[in-house]
């Protein structure tokens, strides 16, 4: 993702727009979640085989979508655009695209085809009526690949032309087709008067041909502008034009490097199909949870450092530039997520009763989530910031440490969470997660500060203790509040408790004068609109 420097004009307002764009797919995310909870609860075939088949398909998305493509593909484009006669740029974006067209249409055909032998892989733990059902999922889902692969496509064009919010706020479509399917779906066969058994397997159906759509739709809303401002879109497969060689060059890198969290996202996957009926359902619900304050606090730090990192890793006195970004970074992604991981922890069923609580998504999964959520809490600030330290290798031109760290921590992870799940079913899994992801966060900053210099100083490790002193005060005060509201509702209740949590937080990390905590009271003090 290519985000303005912050010195240029509208750099501010296009970040917001970014994060408004982010926060809207969001909501309607959990938006769909809760419908997903409604009809499909916690522990029933269906739930678990949409699961696993929305995780084989997705994880080709992702080694190939936004994250990856976006960082080949921007550059090249980016450079090339710069020109006064625009036709090679042109020339690179409709060969990327046909080159992207072709390599998913191919995967997406293996994988219709290769349907059963991929699920029994991934699904190892499932009996049959679970895997006949994600056999039919997959080949319903695998088309899907691409599509989502060209909206990356998309969003490396809009980005290049400071158009933020439409790539941003087009995977709420995404959502919303889901949302209508399974609505859609309910309404027809509720009036059919058949079996709960065979509703259940219809809507599944159901919600991955609207799933699909929604894919349709995500692209089909960006495609317009594309066309605006590429005046055409020379689609075709070849690397001839300048710069296609380039993209693909830069891509292999970052896919081998994205490849080893997507591994560990199987690796949950297949090991949550031991645990039993529910076991990864219940992982999913949680997921998706815990990756909110990721994708907002981590990501946006992680996307904005990057460039300016680049740029002065061949500056004068680069260690010390290096040192105070990375530095500055870490201390803002801490200030967010250590609150988030400690509500995962203490208010993590409070969480999950808020969100998904109903239908025939029951208190006792509220419980269950709640667990996974508070496993994940542990492991949420490695999880967050470990890509902003990558970052700092990645301006030093060092690809090969971060990959090494990466492959080393998700092996650690994968026989963690195979022996935890043993003892904890699906919270283990997330506990070995967490035990991953933390030690790579410590082997990023001790081969970085080998490199560059010791990043962390006595200033900065205040900080974090003030951030983290409070985030426990917080947690035990919403916890309190939990306690004494039981039994007034889940929203009643997690109003209240996040209220206590977020006030208590505030105050503290203001009264023990948090860097952070003062930047962001003097925004809101001084912001335009007062």
């Amino acid at each position: 993702m290519t985000v303005p420097e912050p010195r240029r004009p509208g750099g501010g307002r296009h970040a917001a727009l970014v994060a408004a764009g982010i926060l809207l797919s969001r909501l309607f995310g959990f938006v769909r979640e809760r419908v997903f909870a409604h009809y499909f609860g916690n522990d029933t075939i269906p739930a678990d085989a949409f699961r696993i088949a929305l995780r084989i398909p997705n994880t080709i998305r992702n080694l190939l979508g936004e994250g990856t493509l976006s960082a080949s593909f921007i550059p090249v484009y980016a450079a090339l655009n710069e020109r006064t006669d625009k036709d090679a740029a042109r020339a690179v974006a409709g060969a990327v695209l046909g080159l992207v067209l072709a390599a998913t249409g191919v995967l997406a055909l293996l994988g219709i085809a290769f349907a059963p032998a991929i699920t029994t892989v991934i699904a190892a733990g499932f009996d049959e009526p679970r895997r006949a059902l994600t056999v039919t999922l997959v080949r319903i889902l695998f088309p899907m690949t691409g599509l989502m692969v060209v909206s990356a496509w998309c969003l490396g064009i809009l980005n290049t032309h400071r158009r933020f919010f439409l790539p941003y706020a087009a995977p709420a479509l995404w959502n919303v087709a889901g949302i209508l399917a399974m609505i859609g779906g309910a309404t027809w066969y509720v009036n059919r008067t058949l079996p709960v058994d065979a509703q259940l397997h219809q809507l599944a159906l159901a919600l991955a041909w609207g799933t699909v759509a929604g894919a349709l739709l995500q692209i089909a809303v960006q495609l317009p502008a594309c066309w605006r401002i590429l005046k055409g879109i020379p689609v075709r497969i070849s690397l001839v034009p300048e710069g296609a060689r380039d993209v693909v060059r830069a891509l292999i890198p970052v896919v081998v490097g994205a490849g080893a969290a997507q591994l560990s996202g199987l690796v949950d996957a297949l090991l949550s199909t031991l645990t039993g009926h529910g076991g990864t359902s219940t992982l999913g619900y949680a997921q998706l949870v815990q990756v909110l304050p990721v994708s907002l606090f981590g990501a946006s730090v992680n996307a904005v450092a990057l460039p300016d990192l680049s740029r002065e890793a061949v500056a004068d006195g680069a260690n010390h530039l290096l040192r105070v970004r990375v530095a500055t970074g870490f201390r803002r992604i801490a200030y967010f997520v250590l609150p988030s991981a400690l509500a995962f922890i203490t208010l993590g069923s409070v969480v999950a009763g808020a969100i998904f609580q109903t239908g025939r998504f029951e208190a006792r999964d509220s419980v269950l989530v709640g667990t996974v959520l508070a496993a994940y809490g542990f492991g949420l600030l490695g999880q967050a910031s470990v890509k902003l330290f990558a970052s700092g290798f990645y301006a030093l031109r060092d690809t090969r440490t971060p990959v090494t760290i990466a492959v080393s921590c998700l092996a650690l992870a994968g026989v963690s969470a195979f022996v935890l799940l043993r003892w904890l079913g699906p919270a283990g899994i997330a506990l070995g997660s967490s035990i991953g992801w933390t030690v790579s966060l410590v082997l990023h900053v001790r081969d970085l500060n080998a490199r560059i210099g010791r990043i962390l100083h006595a200033a900065d490790w205040r900080a974090f203790g003030v951030a983290l002193g409070a985030a426990v005060a917080a947690g035990l005060a919403g916890a309190a509040v939990a306690r004494l509201g039981a039994g007034a509702g889940p929203i009643v209740v997690a109003l209240g408790a996040f209220g206590m949590f977020g006030a208590v937080y505030g105050v503290l990390t203001l009264l023990f004068r948090h860097p952070d905590a003062l930047r962001l009271w003097h925004y809101l003090r001084n912001s335009p609109e007062r």
